[in-house]
């Protein structure tokens, strides 16, 4: 069984009744910025707050100086802003109007879906509360300081610590498949990739950054423009 800690919350209840003890049929391991929603955070945040060239975390990521952790946090750290500024970028980042369905219909065929984010779970919480959805979470901590900035800590109590990138996703597939044999993956950015190639192509679902890397590479996957995509490929295989 997955251990759990304070950032990992399996549900006591589903978006569709009572959950059981029984193993699920599957699991869907899924990033959540820009994959389970339209748009990533941090890219929001550098619009809404645009950083001087030169000065910017996550080129710095890109260019391998800084680990994705701290690019992140650094730019969360820079802003001034209240509280209400802060909510409108997290109401930006949008669910796709059939991703509720979607949730809902794979939870019915005995599908868990766990939410693995490289992301901050202060903004992940309250759009998963505002879905109606208790989904497992494996996110960063994070809290809104008073100064008006927003403070990323590492998950050090997690089973999936990943000093980089906050999660290790790799770990949580990795896990997943110690639990049953069917485990699909869906995602989007750089710390997917290691994730993805854990799963059989069939159940490697990817768009953006990560399904780019994934055609260099040659490597076979499904492409998806919206989550819910992932939901009726998945269940579309199982029905096969």
């Amino acid at each position: 069984m997955i251990s759990r800690d304070a950032q990992s919350v399996r549900p006591g209840v589903s978006p569709t009744g009572p959950a059981t003890s029984a193993a699920p049929a599957g699991i869907l391991v899924t990033d959540f910025d820009g994959t389970m929603t339209r748009e990533d955070f941090f890219n929001l945040v550098r619009q809404a707050w645009p950083i001087p060239a030169g000065e910017d975390p996550w080129e710095r990521f890109v260019a391998g100086s800084l680990s994705h952790f701290d690019a992140l946090a650094q730019i969360f750290a820079r802003v001034r802003a209240d509280e209400t500024a802060w909510l409108q970028l997290v109401a930006r980042m949008g669910f796709d109007p059939k991703t509720p369905a979607a949730v809902a219909r794979l939870r019915r065929a005995g599908w868990e879906v766990v939410v693995a984010s490289a992301g901050c779970d202060w903004y992940i919480r309250r759009l998963l509360r505002g879905a109606g959805w208790t989904l497992e979470l494996h996110a960063r901590p994070g809290r809104l300081r008073e100064a008006g900035w927003l403070e990323m800590s590492p998950p050090v109590d997690s089973p999936f610590f990943s000093p980089a990138n906050g999660i290790d996703k790799a770990a949580v597939v990795r896990d997943a498949l110690r639990r049953v044999p069917v485990v699909a993956f869906a995602g989007d950015g750089r710390p997917d990739l290691e994730p993805a190639l854990q799963v059989p192509p069939e159940r490697r679902l990817a768009r953006g950054w990560l399904a780019d890397q994934l055609r260099k590479a040659g490597e076979r996957f499904i492409p998806f423009d919206a989550w819910p995509e992932v939901a009726d490929r998945l269940l579309e295989e199982r029905a096969s």
